[in-house]
Order: structure tokens, then sequence, then C-alpha cells
């Protein structure tokens, strides 16, 4: 996981069947002394660090279990917190909005020969949205030590089928 992305995703197969891995997430994840906490949910597992040592930039892992006619396929997602992500999609909705407006009304001035000055903020709401990039890969090198111990859980615990 050296290579920083928006939102992380990895997927795996598993000769145990889905019911099988979910009851063992479900019995595992019923101990408040680990340090992942989570919980199970129909065909879903939703990993998270525990509120004491979450900050802000902590991640959460989703997976995904889905049946296969030989053993299972697992499709893991890291991401941040609901409440983050959602803000950080609005920055970027507004910023690029704004550019478009902004470029439109700047343009349609010059062709009509007026003062086109506006145009002098696109490059300001390009370094912001830039600024909110930069913030968001700073944010998740601080979270990739708590996606490594998210993801070495899963691994841990991921059941050996029955038999092997």
């Amino acid at each position: 996981m050296s290579n920083i992305e928006i939102r992380p995703r990895f997927s795996r197969r598993s000769m145990a069947t889905s019911e099988e891995i979910l009851h063992a997430f479900e019995q595992l994840l019923e101990d408040k002394d680990k340090n992942v906490r989570g919980f199970v949910m129909d065909q879903h597992i939703y990993l998270k660090i525990p509120k004491s040592e979450q900050h802000y930039w902590s991640p959460q892992l989703n997976l995904e279990i889905i049946d296969q006619k030989e053993g299972t396929k697992i499709r893991g997602v890291f991401g941040p917190r609901p409440s983050v992500w959602l803000m950080y999609l609005f920055f970027y909705f507004v910023l690029g909005f704004g550019s478009v407006i902004i470029a439109i009304m700047g343009f349609s001035q010059m062709n009509l020969g007026l003062s086109s000055r506006i145009l002098w903020l696109i490059p300001v709401l390009l370094a912001l949205i830039a600024l909110a990039y930069s913030t968001a890969q700073a944010g998740q090198r601080m979270g990739l030590p708590q996606m490594e111990l998210l993801y070495k859980f899963f691994d841990r615990n991921l059941p050996k089928p029955e038999g092997s």
C-alpha cells in the first residue's frame, strides 16, 4: 500500500463459505478487547478503529462477501469516515462548480468587451482545489498505519475452509 489512492481497494478469494466468514467475524467483533471494532450486516463486514484511538483521518474498511461457485470473493474498500468523505466531496463540488461559473462569466464579459478581471479567481480556485487534494493525501498518509492494522486484522482472522 505504498501507492496513495483516493479509496484503496483490494480483492481476495477464500475457499471458506460466506456464512463461515460472516459468522467468524461476527463472533470476533463481539469481543470488545480487540484493537479493531466493527459489525456485520447482510453480506458486509465493517471494520474501524476504536473511538479512543481514532483521529480525524482514521480509515474504515468495508468488506463485501460474495458467494461464487468455488469459494467466496471478498472485496475490500478503505475509506475515511462518511463525514470526512462527504466534506471533501462538497469542497470539490463547490470549487469545481465555482470555477465553471466564473469561467463562463469571465469569458462572456471578455467577448462583450467588458472587464474580465473575474477570471483571476480561476487560479485561486484551482489552488484551493490543489490544497484540498493535498490535505486529503496528507491525511491518508497519516491514516496509513491504521489502514495496515485493519488489513492485517482482516487477513489474520479470515477463516480457513473446513478440512484444510
